[in-house]
């Protein structure tokens, strides 16, 4: 059976470095018979910029976020897909503030029950993937590190593509094996 596969990529570039990863990343997938959604989250029309902490979201035996806008139908397909893939620029060591807005609001897919120090998530099973570039070769391990213990915290498996030196937007292109690595690891989960 085809894995069904969300890509969220978090530039707000449509040709920089990220778009090339996304679209190697699905190529390779898709030759695998994968489904697979990109979403550019830079693109969504928000009325909140993030999670605003109204905890309706735990209110409700639903896995939803209240705020109705382009980002709950989103967060709604993270529940149903085998793989979500996370693709970013390095911004001050950390994820794009565009992926970030749809992150944030992750806080709705999960349900704490507080008194029996337990927690539940549709995530759970799951595979998460980072896809992520920066213009030199500092700082992706921080930013890989918060993914890996989300995926960790969520009972979802963990692969991450990281490519330094990637250079200005666009000159991922020139960076040897970043193609093929980007192509291998959307086949690899698919």
């Amino acid at each position: 059976m085809a894995k069904k596969i969300l890509v969220l990529s978090g530039s707000p570039r449509k040709n920089g470095n990220t778009s090339y990863l996304v679209k190697w990343f699905c190529e390779g997938a898709c030759a695998k018979g994968a489904q697979v959604e990109v979403v550019n989250t830079a693109f969504l029309r928000y009325k909140a910029t993030g999670c605003i902490s109204c905890r309706q979201c735990q209110k409700t035996a639903k896995y939803e976020c209240v705020i109705d806008d382009e980002a709950k139908p989103v967060l709604a397909r993270m529940a149903l897909v085998d793989v979500i893939v996370m693709a970013t620029p390095l911004y001050f060591y950390a994820a794009s503030a565009q992926l970030k807005l749809v992150m944030d609001r992750m806080f709705s897919l999960y349900k704490w029950d507080n008194k029996a120090d337990t927690m539940a998530t549709p995530l759970e099973g799951k595979t998460l993937v980072l896809l992520a570039s920066a213009f030199e070769d500092i700082g992706l391990d921080t930013l890989e590190k918060s993914f890996a213990i989300t995926a960790d915290y969520s009972g979802m498996k963990f692969a991450s593509l990281l490519v330094p030196d990637a250079g200005e937007s666009g000159d991922i292109v020139k960076v040897k094996g970043a193609r093929k690595k980007a192509i291998a690891l959307g086949r690899k989960v698919a």
